[in-house]
């Protein structure tokens, strides 16, 4: 897993925006294509991503993207397949996240991405945010969408809400607790900016840029971003630098390690 910097920060917001541009736009295409781009996607790069045994930063960010795009269809199909409301997916989202937290500290003893340094470790961490990622989809559609707020609105108040974790970590919050609440908003944050330059004026009152612009737009600036990574490794965790077996399950049950 990549060092928890600003940059970071940044790419996950841009693949959160890419994601649910890029879904949109290969479903309004084509639903078949846009199933096996997603599903084809998603499989080829975890499993790139799980067969390595060091970070890298353009194999890690490939994998944040496919999963970006695939929990962005996971959420939408759940919706309309379905015909259950916003509300409604967005709480079951919510309890499958909530469960797969709860697996995976009982299992692991620690939630925090500094100790993900083993497959079974790396596996509840993938599956995590997959989640996070539908949930992000259902509450931005929910607010921008089924709340009529339009998607402006939302992407500013999901902003501000990732401000709340940043304040409570200064006051003393658990880093981890932190962390995670900031990453699943996210989701919703980028989703919904990316709606609003995508999408038509008439639904949630959109730029109307179109939404394979801000797929191809987002694309450039998460390469270039990643790029820099690669190059400077800036992103790389100080422990990596460790011996592999001095990083081996180390967390006792019960330790929450930042």
């Amino acid at each position: 897993m990549p060092e928890i910097t600003a940059v970071l920060w940044l790419i996950k917001v841009l693949t959160t925006g890419m994601g649910e541009a890029a879904s949109d736009w290969l479903g309004e295409t084509s639903l078949v294509l846009g199933g096996l781009v997603g599903v084809g996607s998603l499989v080829a790069a975890l499993w790139w991503q799980l067969r390595a045994r060091e970070y890298s930063a353009v194999r890690y960010w490939t994998a944040v993207s496919a999963v970006a795009v695939f929990g962005t269809m996971t959420a939408d199909i759940t919706h309309v397949v379905t015909g259950l409301s916003y509300a409604v997916t967005t709480a079951a989202w919510a309890v499958v996240v909530a469960v797969l937290f709860t697996a995976w500290w009982k299992v692991e003893g620690t939630l925090s991405i500094h100790d993900v340094d083993s497959t079974r470790r790396e596996l509840f961490y993938w599956a995590t945010v997959l989640a996070t990622f539908a949930l992000g989809t259902a509450a931005g559609d929910l607010t921008g969408l089924a709340l009529g707020w339009g998607f402006l609105p939302s992407g500013l108040l999901f902003g501000a809400a990732m401000l709340v974790p940043l304040v409570a970590w200064r006051l003393g919050l658990s880093p981890v607790v932190a962390f995670w609440s900031a990453y699943v908003l996210t989701r919703p944050f980028g989703a919904s900016f990316a709606d609003w330059l995508g999408k038509p004026a008439h639904v949630g009152g959109g730029v109307g840029l179109g939404d394979g612009l801000v797929t191809v737009v987002a694309l450039v600036a998460i390469a270039a971003l990643v790029g820099l990574l690669a190059v400077t490794r800036a992103d790389v965790q100080r422990s990596s630098a460790r011996p592999a077996a001095e990083r081996a399950d180390r967390v006792p049950a019960g330790e929450g390690a930042a």
